[in-house]
């Protein structure tokens, strides 16, 4: 096991009603005059935004909101709530919804306390040392943004789609009613069940030696997405479901899982470049790409994809090359039976763009991606070229 450090203070309040209780969490964090930040209309349609402004206004606290996040959010709105917060001396974040919302909560929170460009972060991949606090009111399972200190913005300019990264971003707290997801459509719920899934195998996929612990961690929750996920095609409605749903997705990102081992997150790069060049859907791109990384890198380093297919699926019979095969086979048959794409066809890509993806993914003067194998620009190229089959 590695040395590691683990920092996750984020306050969790799960359940019913808990979007009650919003603003006296605001105020026992600190925070005066907010920005609520949400996406389209479904929170307004489900009453939810109006339930936490009337929980800001019984609290006495001030706020504003700016609404329109997209999937995979964009750097625009971004530059538009920062201008915001510094305009009305704002003070605390709450972002209402799911992974993108979250990511541009924590991109404006970022930027609102920096006098330069907020994407320098992301760019540059310097860590975050300061931003304004964040708060979460869940409404999607599937990014684990409100555990974890990472954000995902696009930039229009370049069509860039990167990361930043630090403790300080971490939500102060995170409201979870998953009776909110309940009316998800089954599409988008496939997108985020996908999306848990691919954060547990990129901490699992290590070479790192003696991590039982998180090892034994990983299978539990990998199996119970797996065993979930088919549940939920079949009871969409299932408060029960949703709820167990809904906390593995923050326990794969939180990190609790990925200490003293070195992370994959080869999967996750390779597909920010379909979402960034095709706007898919983040969950169905890695559905395409995941299963054809599992056989790329399986040829080359087959002794943790053994172990995946045993320990998950209970695949133990056959040489090395047949069980590889059987666990790539076993994860797309997954993925389809939750309403998932597997290849670029169903996804809507093009193989004739699969030199334009690697050029672009490489632009940043990164040398590789991933570190269970580390891939270099001909390896992703024969990723993409599987996943095109």
């Amino acid at each position: 096991m590695d040395n590691f450090n683990f920092y996750a203070p984020t306050y969790y309040s799960f359940g019913k009603e808990v979007e009650k209780s919003v603003g006296e969490l605001i105020k026992k964090f600190g925070g005066t005059r907010v920005l609520i930040h949400y996406g389209g209309g479904s929170c307004v349609k489900s009453g939810l935004l109006d339930i936490v402004k009337n929980s800001l206004t019984e609290q006495g606290l001030f706020f504003l909101e700016l609404g329109g996040v997209q999937p995979n959010p964009k750097s625009g709105l971004v530059y538009k709530g920062i201008e915001i917060c510094k305009s009305n001396s704002i003070d605390f974040i709450l972002a209402i919804g799911g992974g993108s919302v979250i990511d541009s909560s924590k991109a404006i929170a970022l930027g609102s306390v920096y006098d330069g460009d907020f994407w320098d972060f992301y760019r540059k991949g310097i860590v975050v040392q300061k931003a304004l606090p964040v708060g979460t009111v869940l409404t999607i399972a599937a990014a684990g943004s409100e555990g974890s200190g990472d954000s995902v913005i696009t930039h229009e300019n370049g069509n860039f789609k990167w990361a930043a990264r630090g403790d300080v971003l971490r939500p102060k707290f995170s409201v979870l009613n998953p009776e909110y997801t309940c009316s998800l459509p089954l599409y988008q719920t496939a997108c985020g069940i996908t999306d848990i899934f691919v954060h547990l195998t990129e901490r699992y996929f290590t070479n790192s030696q003696n991590v039982e612990v998180t090892d034994r961690l990983l299978e539990g929750l990998l199996k119970t997405i797996i065993s979930q996920g088919k549940l939920c095609v079949k009871d969409p409605t299932n408060y029960d479901i949703r709820a167990n749903i809904m906390w593995t997705g923050t326990m794969a990102h939180n990190n609790i899982c990925g200490v003293g081992r070195l992370q994959d997150w080869a999967s996750h790069g390779i597909e920010h470049e379909l979402s960034a060049l095709y706007d898919c859907a983040h969950g169905a791109g890695l559905a395409v790409i995941f299963p054809a990384w599992l056989e790329y890198v399986g040829k080359i380093n087959p002794h943790k994809v053994i172990s995946f297919a045993d320990r998950v699926f209970n695949i133990n019979q056959g040489y090395n090359q047949e069980i590889v095969n059987k666990v790539v086979f076993a994860v797309k048959e997954f993925l389809r039976y939750i309403g998932m794409p597997t290849n670029f066809t169903e996804l809507g890509a093009k193989k004739e763009d699969i030199d334009f993806l690697v050029e672009h993914m490489f632009k940043n003067n990164i040398e590789f991606s991933g570190n269970y194998v580390k891939l270099y620009p001909q390896d992703v190229k024969a990723i993409f070229e599987i996943a095109s089959k």
